[in-house]
């Protein structure tokens, strides 16, 4: 099989099926700068702890396209002497164009979202661009129903997911499968109570794979604990990151440490410090409750 991502990166399907058999979850956590990205992989090697990180198709276009963010990628992989197994995964892609694009890229991991389209045309394009990945050795997520809120530009009503189609699906040649289970991306409204743990139940039997939570920002620990033990493998986290940087970067503004001029707190290596910090911080504090730290 060819292989063109970068040797140190990993495909992901290794991973899941460890926590899958063990019973822990991986951390995906999505990368939105240079600092977010060396944050996550620095606050891995230092915890010896597996990761995926992750870009939305709207980070891809923020930071400039998938060559920087594979470029950046590699080159922090090599100059922090990254040894712990790093995915890169693409998250949510929309069409077939952005998933081979990323995989010719170098991304060492793909999730095709097709849960906006008729389920049987989810599943014809989740089949073609499975052999597709093959040849790259990539790993692939699938996703049926639909997460609630929004994500970058993805909107999801919140369907559960279907048992029927999770067996079907499971049966193409993917790594992985994403469904509603009550899951929403984002901040969790006041109103909502818990995931669907029978949904999840009834879906995790009919497909026997490592099943993965998206929207993982805000579920109660008891929740995301019992849900590991259900047979989601992997636990994607965005928003709570985000905010962990706001309020460390707002405290050091509100400081007024930025107008020190004398010691240049303008200085954006200062400015974003703190934040990156705190990026590193709940990072940490997340796997360990994952279980997934130490597990490198």
């Amino acid at each position: 099989m060819a292989q063109i991502y970068h040797k140190k990166l990993v495909n992901a399907k290794n991973m899941v099926l460890n926590a899958h058999k063990n019973k822990y979850a991986i951390g995906h956590f999505n990368i939105n700068n240079l600092e977010w990205t060396k944050a996550i992989l620095e606050g891995a090697q230092e915890t010896k702890t597996p990761v995926i990180i992750a870009t939305s198709e709207g980070a891809i276009k923020y930071m400039g396209g998938v060559n920087v963010v594979v470029g950046m990628v590699n080159g922090l992989l090599d100059d922090l002497n990254i040894t712990i197994p790093v995915a890169l995964h693409l998250d949510h892609g929309q069409s077939p164009e952005i998933v081979k694009k990323c995989i010719e890229a170098g991304y060492s991991s793909v999730m095709f979202d097709g849960s906006h389209l008729p389920y049987g045309e989810n599943l014809t394009k989740t089949k073609e661009l499975v052999k597709f990945s093959e040849k790259f050795n990539v790993s692939f997520e699938a996703e049926i129903g639909s997460i609630g809120g929004e994500e970058d530009g993805v909107i999801g009503s919140g369907e559960l997911g279907d048992p029927i189609q999770a067996a079907e699906i499971s049966k193409v040649g993917i790594d992985m499968l994403a469904a509603g289970i009550g899951n929403i991306h984002g901040k969790y409204p006041d109103w909502w109570k818990s995931l669907s743990f029978e949904t999840l139940e009834k879906l995790q039997a009919a497909c026997k794979m490592p099943m993965v939570l998206h929207g993982g920002s805000g579920i109660p620990q008891d929740q995301v604990k019992k849900a590991i033990t259900l047979g989601i493998s992997k636990i994607n986290v965005n928003t709570e990151l985000q905010l962990s940087f706001r309020d460390a970067t707002r405290n050091y503004i509100e400081e007024k440490k930025d107008l020190d001029d004398v010691k240049k707190g303008f200085d954006p290596r200062k400015l974003l410090a703190p934040g990156s910090s705190a990026i590193k911080a709940t990072f940490t504090e997340l796997v360990t409750w994952f279980g997934s730290k130490g597990k490198a």
